[in-house]
């Protein structure tokens, strides 16, 4: 009887330490199914997963930005139009639950037919889920697109070497273009240098900084004078010096 009392101290006490500190072992695959369901029923135009799975008061913030109520993301949800397929599979998927509620973090990685075209998309997700008396019911959400680098394309190296030169941000800070064998390179004052890929002609980003884009501008004859550093829709002008 002693060592059965004991063993059953040591299991309530692991119990209570797994409910105070993370996902207990049952409760993930759960959130993951449902989440799973939900993102199924996007392209199939199914709304019952999400009437069933959302609390009533749900808000989400949607990759654009813009904040929608359950109501609203339920609406919304209709079969995909002819031409149009998709498939939305979640990866990466983690859960931590502190008492009746659990946050979940994963990718939503996307795949859609698009007219015989195939677009990719992902997107970092983090929803809270609240346990009720009908189960787990999602009660927030905000999904943040992923950004990945464009495709990189090949100029002559003729229009390369028009990119070449010193731009100037103030009298300290420059930034010098380069071409080498491989292409271009980028160094600002005081950093190591940076390759430079073609997004397209006249606009240039270096691998793995993907809000950025340096955009050249050119005179009535053709020259560059400048190229604007541009983070989404706000732009840090740099000069070029005069050769």
């Amino acid at each position: 009887m002693w060592v059965l009392g004991t063993v059953a101290a040591v299991a309530a006490t692991i119990a209570a330490v797994q409910a105070q500190s993370g996902a207990q072992p049952e409760v993930a695959p759960v959130l993951q199914r449902q989440t799973q369901e939900l993102l199924d029923a996007i392209a199939s135009g199914d709304r019952a997963p999400w009437t069933r799975h959302l609390l009533d008061g749900m808000v989400s913030t949607v990759e654009d930005g813009s904040v929608k109520t359950g109501g609203t993301l339920i609406d919304e949800i209709r079969p995909l139009p002819p031409g149009i397929t998709g498939t939305i599979k979640v990866t990466d998927f983690k859960a931590v639950r502190h008492g009746n509620v659990t946050i979940t973090t994963y990718v939503a990685d996307e795949e859609e037919g698009y007219f015989g075209q195939t677009l990719h998309a992902k997107y970092a997700t983090t929803d809270t889920w609240l346990q009720t008396a009908d189960g787990w019911r999602l009660a927030a959400s905000a999904v943040l697109a992923l950004r990945t680098d464009p495709p990189a394309r090949d100029l002559p190296d003729a229009t390369l070497d028009q990119y070449v030169g010193v731009y100037t941000l103030t009298p300290e800070i420059t930034y010098t273009i380069r071409r080498t064998a491989a292409g271009l390179t980028g160094e600002r004052t005081g950093r190591k240098p940076d390759v430079l890929k073609v997004e397209l002609a006249d606009c240039l980003f270096v691998p793995g900084q993907t809000r950025l884009r340096k955009i050249f501008q050119r005179d009535a004859q053709g020259r560059i004078t400048d190229f604007v550093e541009r983070r989404e829709s706000w732009d840090v002008q740099w000069t070029r010096q005069r050769q």
